[in-house]
């Protein structure tokens, strides 16, 4: 079974790399929020419209695990698939090298939502997201 729900093509920009070659690993994290924004445009929703509506939704927890690096001008593909506990979404997202498929980034990002400036259950984001979660097989 294909456990994404939703991927994005993107491309290695030259000053996303270090002094390496490869892309330094703060751009990771930019690679994946613009997943998981597109993912939610993608959706319905957008990050502005939950804020008019006083919802916020933050990262509480981002693991990741670096396997192959990128280099200036690579493709690649950044997959995501979600998770519901509890009052957290999380967001199992992985990268690949377009070239080759080669896994590039395994990363797991834990968010909650703060609603009127408290952490809170969004039954909006809920009913926006649950056609998408992964339950249990």
């Amino acid at each position: 079974m294909n456990k994404y729900i939703y991927e994005l093509e993107l491309k290695v920009r030259d000053y996303e790399c270090d002094l390496q070659g490869i892309v330094n690993n703060a751009n990771y994290q930019h690679y994946i929020e613009h997943t998981r924004h597109e993912f939610l445009l993608s959706a319905g929703i957008s990050f502005a419209y939950l804020h008019q509506q006083q919802i916020d939704p933050v990262v509480a927890r981002i693991t990741m695990d670096f396997k192959t690096p990128l280099k200036s001008g690579d493709c690649f593909i950044s997959k995501l698939y979600i998770k519901k506990e509890g009052i957290k979404y999380i967001f199992y997202q992985d990268l690949f090298r377009s070239s080759d498929l080669k896994i590039v980034l395994k990363s797991k990002v834990e968010t909650v939502c703060v609603i009127n400036g408290r952490l809170g259950h969004s039954e909006l984001l809920d009913k926006t997201l649950s056609p998408y979660i992964l339950n249990e097989l």
